[in-house]
C-alpha cells in the first residue's frame, strides 16, 4: 500500500491515529489553522500526487466547521493532484434533515452530500447512516458500514443467558436495526411504542412484546443525541421490571442536558463507539467506548486493493 495516504483533519485526530496503526501506516504531513477571522487554512507538507487519499473527518459538533474543514481538506487533495480521494466520515453530520417533513424546510443531508462530491471526493466511506437512503444523496461510491458486528461482540462476551435476554427496540423506526442484533446475539424482541410531538419532545408509555420482568434488556439505536428518546425507552423498560437496562449506540453525540439525562437513568452501562470523540466532562463512570478503528482500517485497505468491503457487512 505505498501508495496510500491518510489525513486527518482535526475533528477526530485519535480515530485516525487508530486507523494509521492498524494499517501500520503514519498520517500525513498537514498543518489546519484558522486565521484570525476564523476562516480555515491548512497546507499539505508532502507529495500526494497520483495517491490513493483518504481524509478522515467525521462531521460531529462543531458540524459546521468541521464540514467546512473537510471541503476544504478535499479541495487541496483535488489540487495537488491526487489520484483519488476518498472523505471518510465515521459519523455524518445533518443526516436527520433527510426528507420534508413539513412545508418550506430544506433537505439538508442532500445539500451536505452535494457539498463533498462537488468539492472533489471520488467515493465516500461512513458509517451507520441515520437513514441508509443517504447512500442515494451522493453521485458518487458510498460503502456505507454497520458498527453491529463490533458492538455485537462486546454483548456477545458479558455471556448473558439468552432465556434472560430481551433486545429492545427504542422505537419503532428502529426495529430493522434490532432484528440483526437479535440474530447475532439472542434473546426475544420488545419494541417500545413512541409518538414524536416534535423535533425535540417525544413521549414512551408502551411495551409490545415481552414479559421483561427480571430479565436483562438491551435497547440499541443509532445515536444519542440530547438523550430524550432513549431515556424515555428506558423507564418505560424499567417501570415493566428489568433487572439491568444496558444502552447501545453507534454515535455518542451528546448534546445539550444529554449527560444529566444518562446519570439520573436506571442504566447499567452505556455502550458507544468512537466514531466521535468524546470530551472529559462526557466520559459518565458507566459509559464504555467500543473502537471502530479495525472495521473502517480494514474497509480503507479493501477499497485501496479494489477488493470487496461488503465481506465486512457480516
Amino acid at each position: 500500500m505505498h501508495d496510500l495516504t491518510l489525513i486527518s483533519g482535526r475533528a477526530h485526530p485519535r480515530l485516525a491515529a487508530d486507523i494509521g496503526e492498524y494499517l501500520g501506516l503514519p498520517l500525513a504531513d498537514i498543518d489546519i489553522w484558522n486565521f484570525p477571522d476564523g476562516e480555515i487554512g491548512l497546507k499539505i507538507n508532502q507529495n500526494i500526487r497520483g495517491r490513493d487519499v483518504f481524509l478522515i473527518q467525521p462531521t460531529c459538533p462543531p458540524v459546521n466547521d468541521n464540514l467546512m474543514e473537510l471541503l476544504i481538506m478535499i479541495d487541496a487533495c483535488k489540487r495537488a493532484s491526487a489520484a483519488r480521494i476518498t472523505a471518510v466520515i465515521p459519523y455524518f453530520g445533518y443526516a436527520r434533515q433527510d426528507r420534508k417533513d413539513s412545508g418550506r424546510v430544506p433537505i439538508t443531508a442532500k445539500l451536505a452530500a452535494n457539498l463533498i462530491v462537488n468539492a472533489g471526493a471520488h467515493r465516500v466511506l461512513t458509517v451507520d447512516l441515520h437513514a441508509a437512503q443517504i447512500q442515494g444523496f451522493f453521485d458518487v461510491p458510498v460503502d456505507h458500514l454497520y458498527s453491529a458486528p463490533v458492538l455485537d461482540e462486546y454483548f456477545k462476551k458479558l455471556n448473558i443467558p439468552p432465556d434472560q435476554l430481551m433486545i429492545v427496540s427504542p422505537d419503532e423506526g428502529s426495529i430493522k436495526r434490532t432484528l440483526q442484533h437479535l440474530e447475532h446475539i439472542g434473546g426475544e424482541l420488545a419494541i417500545v411504542d413512541k409518538r414524536r410531538f416534535s423535533a425535540t419532545q417525544t413521549k414512551q408509555a408502551h411495551l409490545i412484546g415481552g414479559p421483561i420482568n427480571g430479565r436483562t434488556a438491551l435497547l440499541f439505536d443509532d445515536m444519542i443525541t440530547t438523550g430524550g428518546s432513549i431515556v424515555g425507552a428506558v423507564n418505560v423498560v424499567h417501570e415493566f421490571g428489568a433487572a439491568a437496562i444496558y444502552v447501545c449506540a453507534t454515535h455518542a453525540v451528546l448534546c445539550g442536558s444529554a449527560i444529566e439525562k444518562l446519570g439520573a437513568a436506571p442504566i447499567k452501562e452505556i455502550v458507544v463507539s468512537n466514531t466521535i470523540p468524546l470530551c472529559e466532562k462526557q466520559m459518565l463512570p458507566n459509559l464504555r467506548v467500543v473502537t471502530i478503528a479495525p472495521l473502517l482500517g480494514e474497509a480503507i485497505k479493501r477499497i485501496h486493493k479494489n477488493e470487496s468491503v461488503s465481506y465486512l457487512f457480516d
